[in-house]
């Protein structure tokens, strides 16, 4: 347990740091190639069945009956897209954004943070016996891959991009303006007690609300660790010799009050994804941008109008390099025999696969580089139809 509990300030606080916003990792590192990628991890669990709405599905209303207040921007006959990433639907116009459905890692079951963040970002479920994280060992493997800089904001590491590869860490001089966000510790603190759990969110919320009846009414991350600024400074590098970058965004974690809070996560998401756009300026047509979570969340919405640890969700991706306007995988359906464990979304795929596609167009990797050393073992199964 040691290797998946954070330490800040001689206080152990576990599994809550796993989604919390006092941390905000971001790596860099330079590459022999000409296109970019962005990997951005959605710690807290992204629920992706909200994000990007089957509407079609006969089952959906009934599973989330205030969760679906009928705001979704139609992405055709099927899919809808929360009103979160409004800002967004300019780049799904364009066809510089999508989504691929019912796609998990191999984690399952335990539908803890830490566990899930550790199989996302090793690339495996031998956890122990990874050679650090598979952004890292692709940097192995391409030929005149050299590590310019790998950068850490505030005191977490991105364990994605740990390995035998070169890095260096940096913490910047910040202060930690909390948002309303960062108040929300007893949500991740108390998820085995609901009834504590609850009671202390509702105390919470009503200080959230009164927070942003006093404030400009921005709700979105504030100070020099701001997502859009951690944005603009990957921007910054990657229009020059950096290749590859990564960071966080928080506050995913939706057990209460899921409208609001998850509204806030994808216009902060949003927000992101749009200064990297801007900041990339032309090399954007030679960028993907994946945003990938630890594991979805349960198919039905609970009695706090949220929903809670589940298994299948969304990938989210961006950028010039991919084939956007579309939501693509195998969609499952929603009936109770359709579900996993008859609760979550059922995974149809695997999200390494998609990742690993991304590495062989973007890259050149070759299947096996794929298989045996950056996802040990994956199935790499059909290439999917977000590629140009």
């Amino acid at each position: 347990m040691d290797r998946r509990r954070f330490l800040l300030g001689g206080a152990a606080l576990g599994c809550s740091l796993a989604a919390s916003p006092l941390i905000t990792p971001i790596a860099l590192a330079a590459g022999p190639w000409d296109n970019r990628l962005v990997v951005i991890v959605l710690r807290g669990a992204m629920d992706g069945l909200d994000a990007v709405r089957p509407l079609g599905d006969p089952d959906y209303a009934a599973l989330r009956p205030t969760l679906d207040a009928g705001d979704a921007l139609p992405l055709g006959d099927f899919w809808g897209l929360h009103p979160g990433l409004a800002a967004l639907m300019p780049l799904w116009q364009a066809g510089q954004l999508g989504a691929m459905h019912a796609v998990s890692t191999p984690y399952r079951d335990g539908r803890s943070h830490f566990d899930g963040q550790d199989v996302l970002e090793a690339g495996t479920l031998d956890i122990d016996g990874a050679t650090g994280g598979w952004l890292n060992r692709m940097m192995t493997v391409v030929p005149g891959m050299t590590a310019q800089t790998a950068y850490a904001i505030g005191q977490d590491r991105m364990a994605i991009l740990q390995g035998p590869a070169p890095h260096l860490q940096w913490s910047p001089e910040s202060r930690f303006d909390l948002s309303p966000q960062a108040r929300r510790l007893p949500e991740l603190t108390l998820h085995d007690d609901p009834m504590f759990r609850d009671a202390a969110l509702q105390a919470v919320g009503i200080a959230d609300q009164l927070s942003l009846d006093t404030a400009s009414g921005m709700a979105k991350a504030t100070g020099p660790g701001s997502y859009v600024e951690l944005a603009r400074f990957a921007a910054s590098r990657l229009r020059e010799d950096t290749r590859i970058a990564s960071f966080s965004v928080n506050g995913w974690d939706t057990h209460l009050n899921q409208t609001g809070s998850l509204t806030r996560a994808l216009g902060r998401l949003s927000e992101t994804i749009l200064a990297l756009r801007d900041g990339l300026g032309p090399v954007w047509d030679r960028t993907a941008v994946l945003c990938l979570t630890e594991f979805g969340r349960t198919a039905r919405e609970n009695g706090t109008k949220g929903t809670d640890h589940g298994t299948g969700g969304a990938m989210i991706y961006a950028g010039g390099a991919l084939r956007g306007g579309r939501i693509v995988g195998r969609w499952p359906g929603l009936s109770e025999a359709d579900l996993y464990d008859r609760r979550d979304l059922m995974p149809t795929g695997d999200v390494r696969a998609a990742a690993g596609w991304v590495m062989r167009g973007l890259f050149g990797l070759d299947a096996a580089q794929v298989r045996d050393i950056v996802f040990p073992g994956l199935d790499l199964g059909a290439q999917p139809e977000f590629l140009l």
